[in-house]
């Protein structure tokens, strides 16, 4: 009998009839380790594999001579990603050579190209050993470099000789995944700086802890006998020690400073590089001396609290626009391009206007355009913040982003990448962290300011205590710029702004500017538009008069047409995967629409329409019409055979929240005004079922009509916000101290405005005041931290009662209660 055993070595025992047996059992495959079940198993002396995938990169790994990678993997099992391109993978390797990625390849002056490829898999040192014998492996690739770190693989390679497609194939075959860096760079150079942070606090946590250790056996030593030369050698390793965090984690203060002396602009980076400099150097020349004091041990520490302190900044800066950054990843990475009638998948990047997308049911759709085949509902709630899904047949437009539910369509692209509605957003939203809020300015101004101060008293303070005590002058001189450091000052305004900006963006309430947030502290003027605004914008059917089975009927007969009333009598009993009822000669002319219900004549439309078809009217229905009329609402008749069956009002209806929010904003203080192009009669009934007290309401007003306005009450109060959502919006949104384009809003008016509300309603405008309220409250006791902090610790440093040490300890305080309150105080009103 033949056993194989668990590690897959052979015994033979001899039994009688001469028959081997195979004993199937704990046969591992021969390159990822896993569990070879019993059909894959081969017979004896030949390897075992799990999977076909496996197979694949034994042979290769083998048939290029690295069979050391196998003694080099630090865990034998269970820790190698399957061998082997996943069918996913596999029918993507064809997007490296698309000339789009190709545009984002190097070529050098010998013919060579070289490119950066995300790498997933990636396990051990094995690994990258493997990875970067690709030269050996595939002819043609030049070299390979591998950031274990990043996740990613940097390629020279001969285009001549091999295709990039090729060696991704290849990358896939031994058991990684290779794919195209994600277009948002803005979260990997995130990372990067990230472990740029850690690798710097690495290194000073180890200096400080090493230069505290010896200066404890220094400080020892004074009470018990140590020799000069013991002493000698503990302060020329803690000078060493000292300087390795100066030069190295502690370089970025002096870069800093530098800049700063260069640009002729104080910044806090300069007090700290001058604390540094200054008691590195009284450190050195004390080393030399043999006597006084040697400050390594408080310099090293002092670097590892500031650059700690720095880190857990950095990292909450981040965290509050964890939700911006989300919006640069709502469109997919890939997409289904057709071209010459047959589908390839590629990456969404290198689509272009005029392309031809398939666009499958549950796929996100890649770009914005028309749909020239297929007939499907699509969720567009991430930008109109409709939460039913909207039927889109030909010709009908789609956005990037938005989810196509349960139909097959095509689509001509007419925008694409950045270029997208969603791109727009995005990029809108993204200038509300790069731009530079007057207040935070003005913040920024007062450090400035403040480092001068700083600056001219701790000169000062070396020269008083030179002339009391020479030996602590340069220690007091230290310990005042240490402590001062206002660090805390210069976070406390763009810090609040940031948390809040990153807050409002999860509620759907998008900022290009923190000025806003400082704008909207105290209530001024709200002017809204009506259409859009208060009221949801487009014709529906509020009343109805007559049997509910009519409706449906009535509803057949308009999904025929495409104008306003018909869609607003369709939409009415429109469900997902509905089939209408049987219509046939649908016909449209003046006044209405005539069909066909079985051999029942349908007739909907105006009373004149109704009039010339002789139709029979009962009193009921006259009187619904008027009731309908009264409310601004257009009665629409529906006749069966020549006798009216029913009648339906027609109007635009007022949001659900929009009369509570304005008595939210009415006992806030804000005076409210109306301000639309609709008939001023329409205007006043609004303005009436509302229930507010508008200061004033003006209706048939033009573009031109409602920037004057907007001019005049600007003049007279600030601020004065404007609430929109069209095109004849924009100039009066661009002008106000505030414009705000409401979900759904035109292109014109989301450009022009500061604010975005992705959600329906007004009640957004609710949250965003309060936001404003809070974080204002927030900046001026983050202010009022900072200050107090730094006044009492430069009185405590010029007296002597802190040295440099506790200045070090106490300095992150500041700012780390500064990053706790503005968190704090973002989660009261989220």
């Amino acid at each position: 009998m033949i056993v194989r055993s668990a590690d897959n070595r052979l015994k033979s025992i001899a039994e009688d009839g001469g028959v081997d047996v195979f004993l199937l059992e704990d046969i591992n495959c021969d390159h990822c380790g896993l569990t070879v079940p019993r059909a894959l198993v081969s017979p004896p002396c030949e390897p075992s594999f799990c999977c076909i995938g496996c197979a694949m990169a034994w042979q290769l790994i083998h048939g290029s001579g690295l069979e050391a990678w196998y003694e080099m993997r630090e865990t034998p099992q269970a820790n190698i990603v399957r061998g082997g391109i996943g069918n996913d993978a596999a029918g993507r390797v064809s997007e490296f050579d698309d000339a789009a990625f190709q545009e984002r390849v190097s070529e050098n002056p010998f013919g060579l190209r070289t490119t950066t490829m995300a790498l997933g898999g990636l396990h051990c040192a094995a690994c990258i050993w493997l990875i970067e014998k690709l030269p050996v492996i595939v002819p043609g690739v030049v070299s390979a470099s591998v950031n274990w770190g990043a996740g990613t693989l940097r390629l020279a390679w001969n285009p001549k000789v091999v295709r990039l497609s090729r060696i991704a194939e290849t990358l896939g075959q031994l058991g990684y995944q290779p794919g195209l860096l994600n277009a948002n760079h803005r979260l990997e150079n995130r990372q990067k700086e990230n472990r740029r942070h850690l690798i710097r606090i690495g290194i000073a946590a180890a200096a400080a802890g090493n230069n505290m250790l010896i200066a404890a056996a220094l400080y020892l030593g004074m009470f018990q006998y140590m020799t000069h030369d013991i002493g000698t050698l503990l302060r020329v390793a803690s000078c060493v020690v000292g300087l390795v965090s100066f030069l190295g984690p502690g370089r970025v203060f002096l870069v800093g400073a530098v800049a700063a002396i260069r640009t002729r602009t104080p910044h806090m980076d300069l007090p700290i590089a001058l604390a540094l400099v200054v008691g590195t150097l009284a450190g050195l020349i004390n080393t030399v001396r043999g006597v006084g004091e040697i400050y390594f041990d408080s310099l090293s520490v002092l670097v590892f609290l500031l650059l700690l302190g720095r880190w857990i900044q950095f990292r909450q800066q981040n965290r509050a626009t964890d939700a911006i950054e989300m919006l640069h990843r709502l469109t997919p990475p890939r997409a289904r391009r057709i071209t010459n009638g047959r589908v390839e998948v590629v990456p969404a990047v290198s689509l272009r206007p005029g392309d031809l997308v398939e666009v499958r049911p549950g796929d996100l759709i890649p770009v914005d355009g028309l749909v020239e085949g297929g007939q499907s509902f699509v969720d567009e709630q991430l930008l109109s913040g409709e939460s039913a899904p909207l039927e889109k047949g030909v010709g009908d437009g789609v956005s990037a982003g938005t989810k196509n539910i349960d139909g097959l369509l095509t689509v001509r692209a007419s925008r694409t990448g950045t270029k997208t509605r969603i791109g727009d957003i995005a990029r809108l939203v993204q200038q509300a962290t790069e731009t530079r809020p007057k207040v935070v300015e003005w913040a920024n101004r007062i450090a400035a300011r403040f480092v001068i101060v700083v600056l001219v008293l701790s000169l000062l303070t070396l020269a008083g205590w030179m002339l009391i005590d020479p030996s602590v002058a340069v220690d007091r001189m230290v310990a005042l710029l240490v402590v001062a450091c206002p660090c805390a000052l210069a976070m406390a305004t763009p810090l609040a702004i940031a948390v809040a900006v990153g807050r409002l963006a999860q509620q759907g309430i998008l900022v290009k500017s923190g000025d806003v947030l400082q704008q909207l502290n105290q209530p001024g003027m709200i002017w809204l538009d009506k259409t859009g605004t208060l009221t949801e914008g487009k014709m529906r059917v509020v009343g109805w008069e007559g049997e509910a089975k009519w409706l449906r009927v009535v509803s057949a007969v308009e999904s025929h047409f495409s104008h306003p009333v018909a869609r607003a009598l369709s939409e009415e009993s429109s469900t997902p995967g509905h089939k209408w009822p049987e219509i046939t000669n649908p016909r449209s002319g003046p006044g209405g629409v005539t069909a066909l219900f079985g051999n029942q004549q349908i007739i909907v439309g105006n009373l004149q329409l109704i009039q010339a078809h002789h139709a029979k009217i009962r009193d009921g229905f006259h009187r619904a019409a008027e009731e309908f009329t009264s409310q601004n609402l257009s009665p629409c008749w529906i006749a069966i055979d020549r006798i009216v069956v029913a009648v339906a009002g027609l109007g635009d209806v007022i949001r659900p929240d929009s009369s509570v929010t304005l008595g939210l904003l009415e006992k806030a203080g804000w005076k409210l005004g109306l301000l639309s192009g609709d008939h001023p009669e329409v205007v006043n009934t609004i303005a009436r079922l509302l229930g507010t007290s508008f200061e004033e309401i003006f209706g048939a007003r033009s573009p031109e009509q409602k920037l004057e306005i907007i001019r005049n009450s600007t003049k007279e109060m600030s601020p004065v916000v404007m609430v929109g959502d069209g095109v004849n919006d924009s100039a009066a949104l661009a002008w106000a101290t505030v414009g705000i384009a409401v979900h759904g809003g035109a292109e014109a008016s989301l450009a022009a405005a500061p604010v975005y509300f992705g959600k329906p309603g007004l009640a957004p405008l609710v949250s965003l005041i309060q936001a404003s309220r809070s974080t204002c409250q927030t900046i001026r006791v983050n202010f009022l931290i900072s200050i107090s902090y730094n006044v009492v610790g430069v009185g405590l440093a010029m007296t002597g009662m802190v040295n440099p040490l506790v200045a070090a300890l106490l300095m992150p305080l500041s700012s780390i209660t500064v990053i706790g309150f503005s968190l704090r105080s973002g989660n009261r009103w989220s």
